[in-house]
């Protein structure tokens, strides 16, 4: 009875072992093919596997994840650190991510402690994910599912950027982002087409600037007006 017994224990912890293996090996596949649909310079998977930092940072912190949960701050700390001298890119143990997640060349990125952030996500050099003092609590941004964070950029303080949301080069996002959105500018200018979306593998040099679309407008007002085309009370 007793070996039965010792037998179903071995047979369920064999198969959580398999399960686990399973979903290891899943989660590396997703990974791998993340980078092939989003960097044409990837030709092949042990290129991929060998030499992207950005695959090695998120490997290492779904290890330093999963001992933060067990309240192994230290070694979990230890090993983002770690990771972070040889990637040079930053992700707190405390961080939750979620499938898919994409880093791009990576070297700068920062992503806080209690920043959440969605699948299906890329991000691109020197972006951080950060707070804005010292508060404690939540205090970093939440990162929904497709979404495109350029280079440079910082997303600040306890907001969400929902989901399908696309972050221009150096934007400095402060506020919430609704879906289908594109934000752009210092600080970070919302601007919608149509209420679609623009696309995930939009042109980083051909955003919209809403700030120099409105002087362009003002510029062709004045223009008329000296020219006699349209009546205004002042001329500039």
């Amino acid at each position: 009875m007793q070996s039965t017994s010792n037998k179903s224990v071995r047979g369920a912890f064999f198969n959580k072992e398999v399960a686990t293996l399973f979903k290891i090996l899943k989660r590396i596949k997703d990974d791998v093919n993340m980078v092939f649909e989003q960097d044409p310079a990837a030709r092949t998977t042990l290129e991929v596997v060998t030499s992207y930092a950005g695959i090695h940072a998120v490997w290492s912190h779904l290890i330093a994840h999963e001992l933060y949960k067990k309240k192994k701050y230290i070694l979990a700390r230890l090993i983002s650190q770690v990771a972070r001298f040889f990637t040079g890119i930053e992700i707190h143990p405390g961080a939750k991510i979620g499938k898919r997640l994409f880093i791009d060349h990576g070297m700068g990125v920062v992503i806080g402690e209690t920043c959440n952030i969605g699948n299906n996500v890329t991000i691109y050099q020197g972006v951080t994910l950060g707070g804005t003092g010292k508060e404690r609590g939540k205090r970093h941004p939440d990162i929904g599912d497709n979404v495109l964070i350029a280079a440079g950029a910082k997303v600040l303080g306890d907001i969400k950027i929902d989901s399908n949301v696309n972050i221009g080069a150096n934007s400095v996002v402060l506020n919430s982002v609704p879906s289908y959105s594109t934000v752009v500018g210092i600080p970070g200018h919302i601007v919608k087409q149509d209420g679609r979306r623009i696309g995930k593998t939009f042109d980083h040099r051909n955003l919209p600037d809403p700030v120099y679309e409105q002087l362009k407008e003002l510029e062709k007002q004045l223009e008329k007006t000296r020219n006699g085309e349209i009546q205004d009370d002042y001329i500039i």
